[in-house]
């Protein structure tokens, strides 16, 4: 085979193969169904829709910040020194188990988003929109799960829908 047909040929594979693995990178942590095993079996559906816990007595941070925040293990421990968890009693026990080390709960985040997109809780919050209208019915799952892949496109529709602003400056500092 001549250069001529090679060097196309081997440029063309190269960008295929790149394209497929920069593709498949960018989606992993941001595909639908996603829902990683967790240091803690922890179930929002006992939390927030047995226990009728609201979102931001955990989650304190979303409606005074851009981010809503990972409990600390103090905010655990301060319910689960006196609530012994009857419906998972051993989960509770690891819970206890990272207050007593002074150690974090290495949690998996679920929800993320690239670093180019700037997205606040707190302004979203102050209008008034609900954690279901984007991580769906939280408070029925048992491991957290992704239900919508957040693409540019599905928050502008979102925004238009609402009569939000829709400029790109909006999202991208």
């Amino acid at each position: 085979m001549s250069k001529k047909i090679l060097i196309p040929i081997l440029v063309l594979f190269v960008l295929t193969v790149a394209s497929i693995a920069g593709y498949t990178v960018y989606q992993y942590p941001f595909r639908i169904g996603y829902a990683p095993e967790q240091p803690i079996n922890f179930s929002h559906k006992i939390h927030a829709g047995d226990n009728n816990i609201p979102c931001q007595f955990c989650h304190l941070y979303a409606r005074r910040s851009i981010v809503a925040g990972i409990p600390s293990v103090q905010t655990c421990y301060n319910c689960h020194k006196l609530v012994t968890g009857t419906k998972n009693p051993e989960e509770v026990k690891k819970v206890l188990g990272y207050w007593d080390r002074k150690q974090p709960i290495p949690w998996i985040k679920v929800f993320d988003l690239p670093d180019f997109v700037h997205f606040s809780h707190k302004r979203h919050v102050a209008k008034g929109k609900t954690c279901q209208e984007c991580h769906g019915p939280i408070e029925t799952m048992d491991r957290v799960e992704r239900i919508t892949f957040f693409n540019m496109g599905w928050c502008v529709n979102c925004h238009r829908k609402n009569g939000a602003d829709d400029d790109c400056w909006v999202c991208h500092k």
